[in-house]
């Protein structure tokens, strides 16, 4: 138990740390490998379109973990993928408020069961949404998820110290909009977390360990 706390303890110490602010188009041309194409262009020089993502913490009698979905395949943006429960801010909310209310929709975890302790820094996706991921504890040791069908097709968790354990994250690399881009990639039970999810484990990873950049 002591253990699990000071992991929980140091998360929170190290997102409250004040951090620079980084250019979310940095980022996405910091993965392109070789030339920018135009349809990547212009993703970039288009306003990115406002979501958030959670990335829950749940404290397990067996120890935290971090809770995923599996998208639906119907979905239009990133259809069959596991993802972070999250999407699209709306008009008036904050990145916080939106992350917790898709994480409700979702998978029916309540609002006021979460902790939020801090967020990542904002990345910018190729479908072209610029995402806040919001950090949050659960406070409900007993939460089993409630999948809405019409968003997720499953639920599934893994441990806090496989998401936090870095040769557990792999580089690989795929084409998308005309470029060669490099992805991060975690495999877990069968199934594989890649893209903008494990873009968000890997900055998590850079924030809570604090080594290095993206």
């Amino acid at each position: 138990m002591e253990s699990k706390v000071k992991t929980l303890d140091a998360i929170r110490h190290r997102l409250a740390t004040p951090r620079p602010p980084r250019d979310p188009r940095e980022r996405l041309l910091g993965l392109v490998d070789g030339a920018l194409s135009p349809q990547l262009r212009e993703i970039l020089e288009r306003p990115g379109r406002p979501a958030s993502v959670l990335l829950a913490l749940l404290d397990r009698a067996s120890g935290p973990t971090v809770l995923f979905t599996e998208r639906a395949a119907h979905l239009k943006d990133h259809a069959g993928q596991v993802s972070l429960p999250g999407g699209r801010i709306a008009a008036g909310e904050s990145a916080a408020d939106a992350a917790l209310r898709e994480a409700h929709e979702e998978v029916g975890l309540e609002p006021k069961a979460v902790e939020v302790v801090g967020s990542l820094d904002e990345f910018l996706t190729g479908t072209g949404f610029a995402v806040r991921p919001v950090v949050g504890l659960v406070d409900d040791r007993e939460f089993v998820a409630r999948p809405d069908p019409r968003e997720v097709a499953g639920v599934f968790e893994v441990p806090l110290g496989l998401i936090l354990d870095r040769s557990a994250l792999t580089v690989g690399y795929f084409e998308r909009h005309g470029a060669r881009l490099k992805t991060y990639e975690l495999v877990y039970g069968g199934r594989r977390i890649w893209g903008a999810t494990a873009a968000v484990l890997k900055n998590f990873q850079d924030v809570i360990l604090d080594e290095g950049e993206n």
